[in-house]
């Protein structure tokens, strides 16, 4: 039986093991813009799958496919959490949950 997947990023190692469990796959390398497309799918799905089921195992799977991202665009992790950081300190973060309805102009 044949099972036909769109295409889906998946780990490194899932070939090798589906292959050990004695079935067959078919991959392919992707393109850099169909790599930048299932990067940002995958982060999608992950997310989704964090909000069904808000666990480390998940926000593991959506800090993998982060720092994927982070290593394709060669953005320095440290970086992006000095950047975060300073933000924080002059915008505030999102622990309040505070939601913003209307901006009244003069």
């Amino acid at each position: 039986m044949i099972q036909k997947y769109k295409p889906k990023l998946v780990r490194d190692k899932i070939p090798s093991i589906i292959r050990r469990s004695g079935k067959l796959c078919e991959t392919h390398k992707s393109t850099i813009p169909e790599y930048q497309m299932l990067l940002h799918n995958k982060m999608i799905e992950e997310l989704s799958e964090f909000m069904i089921d808000p666990s480390i195992e998940e926000a593991a799977d959506m800090y993998e496919v982060f720092l994927s991202i982070l290593r394709h665009w060669d953005i320095d992790l440290s970086e992006v959490i000095f950047a975060a950081d300073a933000k924080r300190d002059a915008r505030g973060g999102f622990r309040e949950g505070i939601v913003l309805d209307v901006v009244h102009t003069a």
